[in-house]
């Protein structure tokens, strides 16, 4: 199986474990007289063993993760925090460009004059710029997903 391949299962995996949380909850009470609509405890069951399923898959992801080798970019689990870092400091950059931009406020004549004490232009060559690094090291990271098998 391939990275990819586990992380949608993973994905799906928690979806499950969300669904079947709600439907437990609905079902673990009910009125004298009447039946629950579903088994909580047979939902509890299922509910462990999806998450037993989730654990491995975690792991395994986790232990692949740190094995796999992206060059100049580390192992995957460099990647994966540059990433997240990246993703971040896009946030930060856009915001900080908008709210001197002053977006999202409105301005009567009457009103003093409002300025911007960040550069909005080089703000928004930045968050830009950080995009495009973005772009390129997720296109590597999913490459890497699918050419890479998950190990045990």
């Amino acid at each position: 199986m391939k990275i990819a391949e586990a992380l949608t299962e993973r994905a799906d995996a928690q979806r499950r474990v969300e669904q079947l949380r709600s439907r437990i909850a609905a079902n673990a009470r009910y009125q004298e007289g009447e039946e629950p609509a579903e088994d909580a405890a047979a939902l509890l069951v299922e509910v462990g063993e999806v998450l037993t399923r989730l654990g491995t898959l975690i792991a395994q992801v986790n232990r692949t993760n740190s094995r796999v080798d992206l060059g100049p970019d580390g192992t995957m689990t460099d990647a994966l925090a540059t990433r997240d870092v990246l993703r971040l400091r896009h946030a930060v950059l856009t915001s900080a460009a908008d709210a001197a931009a002053g977006q999202g406020t409105r301005h009567l004549r009457s009103e003093l004059r409002h300025l911007s004490a960040l550069p909005v232009a080089d703000l928004r060559r930045q968050a830009d710029e950080v995009a495009r690094t973005l772009r390129t090291l997720d296109g590597r990271i999913q490459q890497a997903n699918w050419t890479h098998d998950l190990l045990d």
